[in-house]
């Protein structure tokens, strides 16, 4: 067992949540954070755990890939889950939450663990050659210094795609008189009406298309031919790709009825509260690379938008991963220097949770080999060991990040199959269900071995 303590560096979501999990079984931690000495990009604050892009942990729905990455979290004892939870706010069935308490209370979360240390300042090389062990959980906005060193050792490209941030609105702005509050399909945890609507006929929708697709960009010529993550692609790119492509994206009208009217509208642009005093409005789906004076212009084409006030206009970054089936094993260890292991985004997983899991994991297998002990598989039914099996099994030759999804779990048995055939809900209910079982064997294994 090393006395020595373990280094994390980045202290984003992975690296709190890897930090506790190893501090709490009683191992030193030197927790390492660039900001505010060097900054990034997209930060706006030298916080820990600062959440950059949506405020939304995304569905906590029973039955989903999301909702079981959650749950199983949580019956790890995840600090993050915890603190999320005490920072809610209403998002419909998401897990959405106020950005500065969940930043704040992840902050006193890892202030009340006495053996870990915060350390201030840039790590650019991590020593290889030493018997140390490091958690590199850098998020997507790696420094250069960084992403350059470890491009140097792996002898491989470095990777990345660019990411977008969505505007946020200044909620006294709003005019309640033609936006109105309803869920999807009235689905929330409370039966709130959580989301506030802006409702667009064809004629608004076909002229906010035209005037999206004739605005005008930031120019960079880093942005010439950008890699966009799919999952989170620009209003503008989304627009380029046909006519109908948003009413069927972010401003999809599906489930939602105009209490005025008690009709669908053509098209709808929802806002998530972005805060517990619900002082401001995240416009949900609306990422952009727009000159900020554009964005001004278009937004308030909206309906319910016209004298908006934006306290953050839509913005665009690259982030940084690593080629992780060419690097990494399922412990997400580094295949070449098992003393290193990978979490977060730069591990190749996107998504908040998603970072959060492997944060969770590096930890605990972190602390396992400061005490010789072999590092853990997590099973391939859980949420957890599928996210693990995509990252280090996937085609090295074109890999791209993913979120937990059902395609990256085990299709269910024959019998699950065929029983429920036509009834895909119960059915992934019934995939979760396995996955949770699975992590009970997993754990019940592990405290009988202790």
């Amino acid at each position: 067992m090393t006395s020595r303590p373990i280094h994390v560096v980045g202290a984003g979501l992975a690296g709190p949540e890897a930090a506790v999990q190893i501090a709490r079984r009683g191992l030193p931690v030197l927790l390492h954070e660039m900001r505010p000495s060097k900054r990034t990009p997209a930060h706006e604050t030298d916080e820990i755990g600062e959440l950059v892009c949506s405020n939304s942990l995304k569905t906590e729905t029973p039955g989903s890939a999301p909702g079981l990455l959650k749950e199983e979290l949580r019956r790890m004892g995840s600090v993050s889950m915890r603190v999320a939870a005490e920072a809610r706010i209403p998002g419909g069935t998401a897990l959405t939450v106020d950005r500065r308490a969940f930043s704040q209370g992840l902050a006193a979360a890892v202030g009340r663990e006495p053996l870990i240390q915060l350390v201030r300042g840039e790590v650019t090389r991590i020593p290889l050659d030493s018997d140390e062990i490091w958690i590199v959980a850098t998020g997507p906005l790696t420094s250069d210094a960084l992403a350059e060193f470890l491009v140097g050792v792996t002898g491989r490209e470095r990777l990345f795609f660019h990411d977008a941030i969505s505007p946020i609105v200044d909620a006294e702005t709003i005019d309640m008189s033609v936006a109105y509050r309803a869920s999807r399909y009235g689905n929330s945890l409370d039966g709130s009406d959580d989301y506030v609507n802006c409702p667009m006929d064809r004629e608004q929708y076909d002229r906010f298309v035209s005037a999206l697709l004739a605005a005008r960009q930031h120019q960079s010529h880093e942005f010439d031919s950008p890699n966009y993550f799919e999952g989170c692609l620009p209003i503008e790119e989304l627009a380029r790709r046909g006519a109908n492509t948003l009413r069927f994206g972010p401003m999809k009208p599906v489930g939602l009825r105009n209490p005025r009217t008690g009709e669908s509208s053509y098209a709808v642009v929802q806002l998530r509260q972005e805060d517990a005093r619900a002082g401001s409005y995240n416009i949900v789906g609306f990422q952009n690379h727009l000159k900020y004076g554009e964005q001004k212009r278009l937004l308030r084409m909206i309906p319910g938008l016209e004298h908006a006030e934006f306290l953050r206009y839509g913005q665009i970054h690259r982030n940084t991963y690593i080629n992780a089936p060419a690097l990494l094993r399922p412990t997400l260890q580094w295949k070449q220097h098992p003393n290193v292991l990978f979490a977060g985004q730069i591990s190749g997983v996107e998504g908040y949770v998603e970072s959060m899991a492997t944060g969770l994991i590096a930890g605990w297998n972190a602390a396992r080999l400061a005490r010789s002990q072999p590092a853990l598989v997590w099973p391939r039914e859980t949420a957890h060991g599928s996210l693990c099996t995509y990252i280090s099994g996937a085609s090295a030759t074109n890999y791209q990040p993913a979120n937990i999804t059902f395609d990256l779990l085990p299709p269910a048995p024959v019998e699950i199959r065929r029983k429920y055939r036509r009834r895909k809900r119960e059915r992934r209910k019934k995939q979760c269900e396995l996955g949770l079982a699975a992590l009970k064997g997993f754990l019940d294994a592990g405290r009988a071995a202790a």
